[in-house]
């Protein structure tokens, strides 16, 4: 009788273990999700409001977490959906560029910190990415986001 005392009670630490793990693990990927966004900003990126059905399906198709490369009217645009989809980070090359600079720095100083890093290093780019055909939105050069 004993014995099955001490192995429920270990299973039972066990699984309030796991369920404490999983909450953690929500709550980090919430901020890594907040992190990437304030770098996109920090780097240049502009942000558009997704408003017709047309660009949700465009937005639908991006995959998430992730800042994607896509053409647009011929040129090339860097492209990362809010987790609610209702808005879309859009930068050029060189806001991509610094994006990956400030990613790359900020996971340095975390790695320094002993900090536990999610995989978050992006892979769009000219040389590595299937390049997708992006429609749906009015132009997103320098007359529709200012001073770019």
């Amino acid at each position: 009788m004993k014995k099955l005392f001490t192995l429920t009670s270990i299973a039972s630490a066990i699984a309030a273990l796991a369920l404490i793990s999983g909450c953690q693990t929500t709550g980090g990927s919430q901020s890594v999700v907040a992190q990437k966004e304030a770098l996109l900003a920090q780097s240049g990126f502009k942000v558009i409001t997704v408003t017709t059905p047309q660009q949700q399906q465009a937005v639908n198709g991006l995959t998430q977490g992730r800042v994607s490369a896509v053409k647009y009217n011929g040129k090339l645009y860097y492209v990362y959906p809010t987790a609610t989809k209702d808005k879309i980070y859009v930068g050029k090359q060189k806001h991509f560029n610094a994006y990956k600079q400030n990613l790359t720095a900020q996971q340095g100083q975390q790695q320094m910190a002993g900090q536990s890093l999610e995989p978050t290093l992006e892979t769009a780019g000219p040389h590595n990415v299937e390049i997708q055909q992006f429609g749906g939105f009015g132009p997103m050069g320098v007359n529709a986001m200012g001073d770019w």
